[in-house]
C-alpha cells in the first residue's frame, strides 16, 4: 500500500506533516485535563477556594476545546489527503487500462477493472482518512499516558496490563479468522459487477425470453455469497465492540476495587492523595485502553485496504504486452500495407488462429475478407492497429515494421469501424467528432458518405440531437452509419470495417460503398464481410479457412478456382445474379 503514497503532491506531503504536530498537541491537551482533574480533587477536598477550582475548571475545558478545535483540522487535512490519494490512484488506474492491450483487458475482465477503480480505491482512501488521524494518535496517547501512571502504582498496572493482554488475544483471533475473508470479498464483488454488468447490457435479450427468473436466480447466487461472506466478517467483528466495553469497565471497577483496598489500609494523611491518584489513573488507563481500541480499529481496517492496494498494483505493475516503438515519423509511402507470413495465436493458447498469411495492399485499394464464422476475419484485421500483436512473421506499414511506430502514430493512421458499433452517450456531433474538431462542411461531407443525412435530419436538434449511452435510441443500421461517419471524418490513409455494414440494407450499402469509393479514393480499405455482394467489387478479396489463406484473387477469379468461395456465393445469391 506504501507504494500508492507516492502518488501524493507536496502539498498533501505538507498537509500530513502538519497533520502529525497537530495530533501531537491534541494528545498534550488531552492528558493535560487528568492532571487538572487531579488538581480539582485535591481542592475540593483541602480547601474550599471556589476561585481557584473555578481556574482549574477553565482550565480543563480550554483544554478540551483546543483539542477538539484541532482535532477538526486534523480531518479535513486527513479528508483532503485521502481525497487527492484516490484521485491520482483512480487516474493512475484509468490511464493504465487505457494502455492496454486486448490480451491485459481480458486477463483482468471488464467488472474486475471496474472494481478496482472504484471499490478498492474508496477502501484505501477511507482508511487512509481514519488511520492518518488514529495510527499516529492512538501510540502517541499510549505512550504518554504509560509515562504519566508509571511508579503510581504496581497493582493498578498489572489490571491494566491484563486488560492490554486481552484486547490483544482478541486482535490476534480477528487477525486469524477475518482477513483471509477480505480478499475473496474483493472477489465476490467482482462477481456481483460482473452478473449485474451483463444483466444491465442484455436486458433486451433477458425480457424477450422471459429469463427475469433465471437472471435472478444467477444475481441471487453472487449475492448470497458475498452476504455470507460479509456476515462471517461482521459476526467476529460484532464481538469486538462490547469485548471492549466490557474490558473497560472490568478495568474501571479493577482500579476503583484496587483504589479502595489501598485506601482503606493507607493512613489518614496518605488517604487523600491516593483518592486523587485513583481518579487520575483511571483516566489515564482509559486513555491507555482507547489507545489499543484505536489501533484494533485500524488492524481491522488495514487488512482489507491491504488486500484492495495489492489488487490495484496488479493492474498498475502489470506488464504492456505491446508498446511503442521508436516512431517512424512522416513516411514517403502512403496508404501500403503487407502482410509477410504473419501467423497468430492469442496467449496461452496451443492452436495457430491464423497461419501464414500473405498479401499485398496497395494505396486506395479495397482488400476484402471473407470466410465461415470462426476463420480469424476480425483477428486478422485486430493486427493492423496492434489491438494484438503477430506471433510470428511482420506487417509492414508504408514501408515500416508496424512495431517501429509509436502507438499514437500508427492509428493516426487509421479509421477504425468495430464489428459492434460503439456509441457514446452525449450528441450526434460529439459521437461523430471524437476527440477532432470538425467544420460544418466536414461534418456534413462525413455523414453524406456513411448515408446518415436522412435520419440525422428527421430527429429534433439535428447534430446536436442526443444519444442515449449505448446508442439504445437508435437503430442498429443508424449505430452503423454513425460509426461510419465517424471514421471518415478522420480522413485517415487506412479503413478498417469489421463487418460495418452487416445492420444496413442492400440500397444503403451500395450507397455507402460507392460513397467511400468516390470519396476516399486515396485511403486504403479492409472490408470484413459476410454478405458477398458487400465485397464482389474490392480489388483483392481472401478467403480464410480455419486461419489459412484457401483463395485470394478477385470475385470473378474465386468463383472459378476456389471452392469455399463459391460455396459461401452459391449460399447467398443465384448463379445469374453472380453473373
Amino acid at each position: 500500500m506504501f507504494k500508492l503514497f507516492k502518488n501524493f503532491s507536496k502539498i498533501d506531503y505538507l498537509f500530513i506533516i502538519l497533520s502529525v504536530g497537530l495530533i501531537a498537541l491534541a494528545v498534550w491537551f488531552d492528558l493535560k485535563i487528568p492532571g487538572l482533574t487531579k488538581d480539582i480533587t485535591n481542592l475540593v477536598i483541602s480547601s474550599d477556594d471556589t476561585v481557584k477550582i473555578w481556574s482549574v475548571g477553565f482550565k480543563m475545558i480550554g483544554c478540551a476545546f483546543a483539542s477538539a478545535i484541532l482535532s477538526a483540522i486534523v480531518g479535513f487535512f486527513a479528508a483532503r489527503s485521502s481525497s487527492s490519494l484516490g484521485k491520482s490512484a483512480r487516474l493512475k488506474m484509468f490511464n493504465k487500462v487505457q494502455s492496454f492491450s486486448m490480451e491485459e483487458i481480458h486477463k483482468f475482465s471488464t467488472a474486475s477493472l471496474i472494481t478496482r477503480t472504484t471499490n478498492d480505491v474508496s477502501q484505501i482512501q477511507n482508511t487512509f482518512a481514519i488511520s492518518l488521524q488514529l495510527i499516529v494518535k492512538a501510540p502517541i496517547t499510549a505512550v504518554w499516558a504509560i509515562v504519566e501512571i508509571l511508579g503510581k502504582s504496581w497493582q493498578w498496572s498489572i489490571a491494566t496490563a491484563g486488560a492490554i493482554l486481552a484486547l490483544l488475544i482478541m486482535i490476534i483471533i480477528m487477525v486469524v479468522f477475518a482477513i483471509p475473508r477480505f480478499k475473496v470479498v474483493q472477489k465476490q464483488t467482482d462477481d456481483l459487477n460482473r452478473v449485474m454488468r451483463e444483466n444491465l447490457l442484455g436486458t433486451r435479450v433477458v425480457r424477450a425470453y422471459n429469463a427475469e427468473n433465471y437472471e435472478r436466480e444467477r444475481f441471487d447466487i453472487v449475492n448470497t455469497n458475498l452476504t455470507n461472506t460479509h456476515l462471517f466478517i461482521q459476526k467476529i467483528m460484532a464481538l469486538l465492540s462490547p469485548f471492549m466495553q466490557f474490558m473497560m469497565n472490568v478495568l474501571s471497577l479493577s482500579i476503583y476495587w484496587i483504589g479502595i483496598i489501598l485506601i482503606d489500609k493507607a493512613n489518614l494523611a496518605n488517604k487523600a492523595d491516593l483518592f486523587s491518584d485513583m481518579i487520575v489513573f483511571s483516566q489515564y488507563s482509559m486513555r491507555v485502553v482507547m489507545s489499543f481500541i484505536m489501533l484494533t480499529v485500524v488492524f481491522v481496517m488495514l487488512p482489507r485496504a491491504s488486500v484492495s492496494a495489492g489488487r490495484i498494483n496488479e493492474v498498475l505493475d502489470t506488464r504492456n504486452s505491446i508498446n511503442d516503438g521508436n516512431g517512424v515519423g512522416k513516411t514517403k509511402k502512403k496508404g501500403e500495407i503487407e502482410f509477410k507470413n504473419v501467423s497468430f495465436k492469442y496467449p496461452d493458447a496451443e492452436e495457430y488462429i491464423l497461419k501464414n498469411i500473405s498479401f499485398k495492399a496497395k494505396k486506395g485499394g479495397t482488400i476484402a475478407f471473407v470466410g465461415s464464422t470462426g476463420c480469424g476475419k476480425s483477428t486478422l484485421i485486430n493486427l493492423i492497429p496492434r489491438f494484438y500483436d503477430v506471433t510470428s512473421g511482420e506487417i509492414i506499414v508504408d514501408g515500416y515494421n508496424i512495431k517501429d511506430y509509436k502507438l499514437n502514430e500508427l492509428r493516426d493512421k487509421m479509421g477504425y469501424v468495430s464489428q459492434k458499433a460503439v456509441i457514446f452517450s452525449g450528441s450526434i456531433k460529439s459521437n461523430i467528432e471524437f476527440n477532432d474538431k470538425l467544420t460544418q462542411d466536414e461534418l456534413d461531407m462525413a455523414v453524406k458518405i456513411s448515408n446518415a443525412e436522412e435520419f440525422i435530419s428527421e430527429k429534433e436538434g439535428k447534430f446536436e440531437a442526443e444519444v442515449s449511452q449505448g446508442g439504445t435510441n437508435l437503430s442498429g443500421g443508424q449505430k452503423q452509419r454513425l460509426s461510419i461517419a465517424r471514421a471518415v471524418a478522420k480522413k485517415p490513409e487506412f479503413y478498417i470495417f469489421d463487418d460495418s455494414f452487416s445492420a444496413l440494407d442492400l440500397k444503403t450499402d451500395y450507397n455507402v460503398r460507392n460513397a467511400l469509393k468516390e470519396q476516399c479514393k486515396n485511403a486504403t480499405k479492409f472490408v470484413v464481410a459476410q454478405r458477398i455482394g458487400t465485397i464482389k467489387d474490392a480489388d483483392l478479396i481472401l478467403v480464410l479457412d480455419n486461419g489459412e489463406v484457401v483463395g485470394i484473387g478477385k470475385h470473378e477469379k474465386l468463383l472459378k478456382e476456389c471452392e469455399v468461395y463459391r460455396e459461401i456465393a452459391l449460399s447467398q445469391l443465384s448463379k445469374k445474379e453472380l453473373n
